[in-house]
């Protein structure tokens, strides 16, 4: 059976995202793929394949964890209402977009995002220097495990909003970039959780040798004041976490990572 597509844009999405040509940008995402594993089970995801892709030059690829509202049992594609998964093709078109559609933000979840990220590496041709996650809310939990069990797969990583759910040492040996943005009285998470796992983090580093340039460029924690969200019309610091998928100076910073060092700067965020 043909996959199902749905073209998709941000008005579309009710989501108006910055740069503004990105913003009248449509988005062809294959919905509700699926993968079986014979350890990990169903891992249900939607995909953008860029129409330039053709196999014969190595794409970037970008994992979207979504929020409990972007789970499976929410609905096919409630995952893209947020604005995260329509966010990497404006800083880079040579890019391929996931977004997994998992059950919960636990390990089960972290296993099948993995599970997805080595399968598709492996299906398109993808530029392993050049892979990155993100997380917003519960999918933020997610992605800490993910860091705990395989962050040697991603060239960078963003936290959104949410919580840290493991330990670091495997994240810190490997010294994946980590950018954690969160608002300061997050209504849901609070801010206290993230801000124990950036300087757990960054003793693990100063323990290894690192200088403080080294790790400043391996670990940001950004917390955003309630002026901040204000300024935006936001209710919700925890549902503004979205806001922050507009802000050229973060998204430019996870999608200009790659492992042997940074790339050029797209030149978004000037």
């Amino acid at each position: 059976m043909k996959p199902l597509k749905i073209l998709l844009s941000f008005l579309l999405a009710g989501i108006l995202l910055m740069p503004v040509a990105l913003a009248e940008t449509e988005i062809a995402f294959q919905m509700d793929q699926m993968l079986t594993s014979d350890t990990e089970g169903t891992i249900h995801y939607n995909l953008y394949i860029p129409d330039s892709y053709d196999g014969t030059v190595p794409y970037a690829l970008y994992m979207a964890l979504p929020g409990w509202g972007g789970l499976y049992f929410q609905g096919i594609g409630s995952d893209l209402r947020e604005p995260f998964p329509y966010a990497g093709p404006a800083y880079n078109p040579e890019m391929i977009v996931v977004s997994p559609q998992l059950n919960d933000w636990g390990m089960t979840s972290a296993r099948q995002a993995v599970a997805l990220t080595e399968y598709l590496i492996s299906t398109y041709t993808i530029d392993p220097n050049r892979v990155y996650i993100s997380g917003y809310s519960g999918g933020g939990e997610t992605l800490s495990l993910v860091l705990g069990l395989r962050p040697d797969l991603y060239a960078g990583a963003l936290h959104v909003s949410s919580q840290w759910d493991e330990d670091l040492t495997v994240l810190a040996k490997q010294e994946t970039p980590l950018y954690i943005v969160i608002g300061e009285d997050d209504d849901y998470y609070g801010s206290d959780s993230v801000k124990e796992a950036f300087s757990d983090l960054t003793a693990l580093y100063r323990q290894k040798g690192l200088t403080e340039e080294e790790i400043s460029r391996l670990a940001i924690l950004d917390v955003r004041d309630a002026a901040w969200f204000a300024e935006r019309n936001a209710r919700s610091q925890h549902g503004g976490g979205g806001l922050f998928a507009r802000e050229p100076e973060i998204m430019n910073w996870l999608f200009s990572q790659y492992k042997d060092g940074p790339v050029q700067s797209t030149g978004l965020s000037e």
